[in-house]
């Protein structure tokens, strides 16, 4: 008699095309394939030839170290309506109009391509919640669909009511009120300063604002939503989300044992800074990284050098060649180096875990995006907080307000030499340490989250669960419609 073997799950998984959003969807990948998954991960072409170049020619299938240890991850492209070599960086709007209106097509190309022959087949689409065509190519191709939130479950739930920010004129006014927010679920108070970005400017017509309007529409069509956060850190506001949809705390999604990703996630060169952190005392080095895709003014820069040099701090800075501009690819004064010899190390990119995980390293001065807040409470590092764009400015809240582990500093085209310097000074000294203790409370609750009892890992189980009954009550559905 034959036996009937059940196949095993498929999903499609979509992340973002930005440096910040794939990280931790590339170590969802692993971590679903390791529960039994067979994961599709889909990049785009450009980000496919940046990280090659980043890892001097990764091969065509970048989950190959994956796939040697078992796991079945496969790696398909997508063009993202532009030219491999195209500036997106320079060339921002342009690059997020051919995400709203072009790359929607090619995704929709490739699952129709899927559906006739991956093998297992397609079972659910699990695609960056930014994105604004998921909902509705799941219910064309007759899919779960999985919103994936990179970023703290705050930020989603302020996107999430929009309508109420719009309705109490705190945005999308021609002058927006300036008034403490108090009426969103889940959120007991907010300042209109600490909402993203996009959300504290007048002018809602960008590309950037039609992608938040249609991507959190296509959010509330969402079968579930899986967060990159921790229940313990945010559960008024998670709760509250529980009550709108299924909304799973899963996070900090790092790859196992916080290593070095088996799977090339750069997309730059990393310099190797062991050996100066090396030759540091314990606690003696600032770092310093604007992420990965953020941009910092030329003069906001300029009082930022200023500052660190009359801090007397040594420092490893990580300075990206576009973090003012792709036009300006050396945008230290050329006196930096020479000023600061013997204090300091300049690298335009490096591994980041590797570095706040090394003991030289006393404290990090960030954009405050949210990977890099969560690696850094996960190496007990503490904070000075200077949220360039988008969730930086709420996630600093959440930092310096909420849970106490870093400073504040400054504010765009404010800040000066000699708050950065004083700032610099105190999260390098006794401040400094009174922060890291609380730190370490909060690397301790990361760490029960992660245990085989904590939330996250619950959380995830309970993910699984509910997937595989949606997939259940759909499957009729989708059988249909692939016939036809």
């Amino acid at each position: 008699m034959a036996v009937c073997r059940r196949k095993p799950p498929h999903a499609l998984l979509v992340p973002y095309p930005l440096q910040g959003h794939i990280i931790p969807a590339v170590h969802l990948a692993t971590k679903l394939a390791s529960r039994g998954f067979t994961i599709t991960f889909v990049y785009t072409e450009a980000i496919h030839h940046q990280t090659s170049r980043a890892a001097s020619g990764v091969d065509r299938d970048i989950f190959a170290a994956a796939r040697a240890r078992g796991l079945d991850v496969r790696c398909e492209l997508v063009n993202d309506g532009l030219p491999v070599a195209f500036d997106r960086s320079l060339n921002h709007d342009r690059f997020m109009g051919s995400l709203l209106h072009v790359l929607p097509a090619h995704v929709e190309e490739l699952m129709r391509k899927l559906s006739l022959y991956a093998d297992p087949p397609i079972t659910y689409l699990i695609a960056d919640t930014f994105f604004v065509w998921p909902s509705t190519l799941a219910k064309k191709f007759g899919l779960p669909y999985v919103s994936f939130w990179t970023e703290p479950a705050l930020v989603f739930t302020l996107y999430y009511h929009l309508d109420l920010l719009i309705k109490h004129g705190h945005f999308a006014s021609h002058d927006n009120s300036k008034d403490t927010i108090t009426y969103v679920p889940g959120v007991a108070a907010i300042e209109p300063a600490d909402l993203m970005s996009y959300l504290q400017e007048r002018d809602v017509s960008s590309v950037v604002h039609q992608i938040i309007f249609r991507a959190f529409e296509e959010a509330k069509g969402a079968d579930l939503v899986l967060c990159n956060t921790l229940q313990e850190l945010e559960p008024e506001t998670i709760s509250a989300l529980q009550l709108e949809k299924p909304f799973y705390a899963i996070g900090p999604i790092f790859p196992a044992g916080f290593t070095k990703s088996a799977v090339a996630t750069s997309l730059w060169a990393e310099s190797d800074c062991s050996r100066w952190l090396d030759s540091k005392p314990p606690g003696s080095i600032l770092y310093i990284s604007f992420g990965s895709y953020a941009h910092i003014s030329s003069r906001d820069l300029k009082e930022i050098v200023q500052g660190v040099l009359r801090s007397k701090a040594r420092f490893l800075w990580v300075l990206r060649p576009d973090v003012v501009s792709s036009d300006e690819p050396d945008p230290l004064p050329e006196s930096f180096i020479e000023d600061s010899k013997g204090r300091g190390m300049v690298v335009p990119w490096c591994c980041q875990t590797a570095v706040l995980s090394h003991r030289s390293i006393g404290a990090f001065l960030t954009h405050c995006g949210w990977n890099s807040i969560l690696e850094s409470v996960w190496c007990g590092v503490p904070l000075l907080c200077f949220p360039l764009l988008t969730d930086q400015f709420t996630n600093r809240k959440l930092v310096v307000q909420d849970w106490k582990i870093g400073l504040d500093l400054g504010e765009k085209n404010k800040v000066g030499r000699k708050e950065v310097a004083e700032r610099i000074e105190s999260v390098m000294g006794e401040v400094g340490d009174e922060l890291r203790e609380k730190v370490k409370d909060v690397r301790r609750t990361l760490e029960r989250a992660l245990g085989p009892q904590g939330s996250s890992q619950k959380n995830l189980d309970r993910f699984i669960a509910d997937l595989m009954q949606h997939s259940q009550q759909l499957d009729g559905g989708r059988e249909s419609t692939l016939r036809h």
